[in-house]
């Protein structure tokens, strides 16, 4: 009983165990998540010539705390809400909304958020959210999955020398930083409630 207490994550502590109660909890707290991903994109940290906003950041703690279903779940909403037309995204809705605007330049990245949740979720899902270094290591995966997908549709768009230009290399060292955060707050509050 023990090892299936370690091998949850954050949000299992929250849950109920069954019936109704688990389910109205899960969609609040995918909407939550869902709002928490808005609040991100429109934080914007302007660095050169990109603005970098800190939703990698929220992708990986959501993921980390809500473990893989839930935090892909919460993504997916979070995308159909963009394709319903709602300006969730970074760039909406001055550069268009809906479907077309996920189709353009961010397209890959926004699906490779979904993965990216997929990563970190079946991390905390094993454990590995109590430990910065696994959870380090498997957060940098995430990470890199992502921008490679989001590379690889905006290469097809752009070419691959601008495609890195813009759409990768200014986003390197920012999102090794929240990384690193997320890698540490999450076993950080772990720490917290084992000694309360």
């Amino acid at each position: 009983m023990a090892t299936a207490t370690t091998m949850r994550p954050l949000v299992s502590l929250t849950l109920p165990d069954r019936g109704a109660a688990r389910l109205a909890t899960q969609l609040f707290l995918a909407l939550a998540g869902t709002l928490l991903l808005t609040l991100s994109a429109k934080t914007k940290v302007v660095l050169g010539p990109v603005d970098i906003s800190l939703q990698t950041l929220a992708v990986l703690l959501i993921a980390s705390a809500f473990g893989l279903r839930l935090a892909v779940a919460t993504l997916l909403l979070y995308l159909a809400e963009g394709a319903f037309g709602l300006p969730v995204f970074q760039g909406t809705p001055e550069k268009g909304v809906g479907i077309a605007y996920m189709l353009g330049s961010t397209g890959g990245y926004l699906a490779g958020f979904v993965v990216m949740a997929a990563i970190a979720g079946w991390a905390a899902d094993r454990g590995w959210d109590r430990n910065p270094f696994k959870l380090f290591g498997a957060m940098l995966t995430a990470e890199v999955v992502m921008m490679a997908m989001g590379f690889a549709w905006l290469a097809m768009l752009i070419g691959p020398e601008k495609s890195w230009q813009f759409g990768v290399l200014p986003f390197i060292v920012g999102d090794l930083i929240k990384v690193a955060l997320a890698a540490s707050l999450v076993p950080a509050v772990w720490t917290l409630l084992k000694r309360g």
